[in-house]
């Protein structure tokens, strides 16, 4: 069946992934990438895909539901993978408005077009909302999230994910909207915007900066590599059952010091530094309000119903993580200078 899906967010950091793979993968799809371009968005991010005949980008706002309805009708859009959100916790505590506006009201505004615009014609239809395990709170050294987990997020991020969550199931439970959900765990991997610990912390040891860590590092995260994420998107979206949930997670548990520790090592080796030169560079910092202690994914669903695995161990894809950094300084001195945010005017604005 052809298909023309609308990406929202897809030029994020998750987002440009999942477009990608759908982009190569399905060249009988048409695949419309929304993306506001705020300061997560980069465009840069899909240089090897923009010129393909199967690809467009529309500069739109979840927000703004007059243009969603013009780009539904204008494209015919059939189906919808949800990525779009303000997602960075730290960001939720000092303005959880924005997160409100985004994440929920960007959802519902999504949801309702949908909605109308299918005409209750729902079986060929599918809204895929990614989402986060967030969602589920905190855990104590024991235990995972399944999909059976109650919600009890901790911060503005969480608690308004939480809310786009319940809104999804309940346009489905209510209008019928043909949905699933797919709540993921920490992602890492190429084109991750450098506030999250990973990128941050590995532009930080190039340039020889303070590598702060929250509290005493003892907060555990699964890891998740991006493309393993995107091949999961790619599945549950196809193969999964309407109305259904699905964790996605690394099976790979490790506390933030821990890991710092691991990048360290990993990234003296790889510029030729001296053991222990970048581990010196940590410092401890003040823990932040509500910081959840311990995540980790019950991935078995998804592996048990549709075969999807990680692909590769956590110590491979930091690897190869470290090594597109690397490779790739161009593309990290404009996201930390915010050149990238001109890419748009300058690639689109004579077409």
């Amino acid at each position: 069946m052809s298909r023309n899906i609308l990406i929202t967010g897809g030029a994020g950091f998750i987002g440009s992934h999942v477009v990608r793979l759908f982009v190569n993968k399905y060249p009988d799809y048409k695949i419309v990438n929304l993306d506001a371009l705020t300061y997560a968005g980069n465009l840069e991010n899909l240089k090897d895909v923009e010129r393909a005949s199967n690809y467009v980008f529309e500069h739109a706002n979840v927000l703004e539901p007059g243009m969603l309805q013009e780009i539904f009708e204008q494209h015919n859009i059939t189906d919808v993978i949800h990525l779009a959100a303000e997602s960075h916790v730290d960001r939720s505590i000092l303005s959880p408005m924005d997160f409100i506006y985004t994440n929920i009201i960007g959802t519902v505004n999504l949801l309702a077009i949908a909605k109308n615009y299918w005409k209750e014609n729902f079986d060929v239809h599918r809204f895929h909302h990614v989402s986060t395990d967030e969602v589920y709170g905190t855990l104590g050294d024991e235990g995972f999230f399944t999909e059976q987990t109650g919600y009890a997020p901790n911060s503005p991020y969480s608690a308004s994910k939480a809310s786009s969550d319940h809104f999804v199931r309940a346009y489905g439970e209510t209008f019928h909207i043909p949905y699933v959900i797919t709540n993921c765990s920490n992602n890492y991997g190429p084109n991750h915007f450098p506030e999250k610990l990973i990128p941050l912390f590995i532009n930080n040891i190039i340039q020889k900066k303070p590598l702060p860590v929250y509290g005493k590092g003892e907060n555990t995260r699964d890891w998740l590599y991006v493309i393993d994420h995107a091949r999961a998107i790619d599945l549950v979206f196809h193969e999964g059952k309407t109305g259904e949930h699905y964790n996605v997670g690394g099976f790979n548990e490790w506390k933030n010091i821990d890991l710092v520790k691991l990048l360290c090592k990993l990234m003296d080796k790889k510029l030729n530094r001296a053991p222990g030169e970048s581990e010196a560079l940590i410092t401890y910092v003040k823990d932040r309000p509500g910081h959840d202690l311990r995540y980790a994914i019950d991935a078995t669903k998804i592996n048990k119903e549709l075969g999807w695995k990680p692909s590769l161990t956590f110590e491979e894809g930091l690897s190869v993580t470290i090594d597109w950094y690397l490779q790739n300084e161009d593309w990290l001195k404009h996201v930390t200078s915010g050149k990238y945010q001109n890419y748009y005017t300058e690639q689109y604005s004579n077409r």
